[in-house]
């Protein structure tokens, strides 16, 4: 029953991350420059990145903090807000773990895997 909660739990946060996403991409941002740069993308991914980092640091640094709740806002909301959250959060750990090379390969791989991957499923559907 704890383990269906959970994933209840999770599936409420996504909901509402997914949500606030939507919403955000609503917003009357301007693209920035002729290229169109995706702006209101960068505000999401530096806002969600915010959020998980401040939700990690609030439970290390010992504030209770149910862990339902923590698995709603940090792998629901902001995992439904932005997977970028999750990406930030990894590589800052992989640094703080004293693997900055570690850190820096993991950045490039998840960008360029990840954009090759996009550029690889336009071509097999075109």
């Amino acid at each position: 029953m704890s383990a269906l909660l959970d994933c209840l739990a999770v599936c409420a946060g996504r909901a509402l991350g997914s949500l606030a996403r939507y919403l955000v991409s609503l917003a009357p941002l301007k693209s920035v420059g002729d290229a169109g740069f995706p702006l209101a993308t960068l505000l999401t991914n530096v806002v969600g990145a915010f959020a998980i980092g401040f939700i990690v640091a609030t439970v290390a640094a010992g504030h209770e903090m149910d862990s339902r709740l923590v698995l709603f806002l940090k792998v629901g909301v902001c995992g439904g807000f932005t997977t970028f959250s999750t990406f930030a959060l990894e590589g800052v750990g992989l640094v703080q773990r004293g693997e900055p090379l570690v850190a820096v390969v993991y950045v490039m791989l998840s960008a360029g895997l990840g954009m090759g991957a996009v550029i690889l499923a336009q071509q097999a559907v075109a």
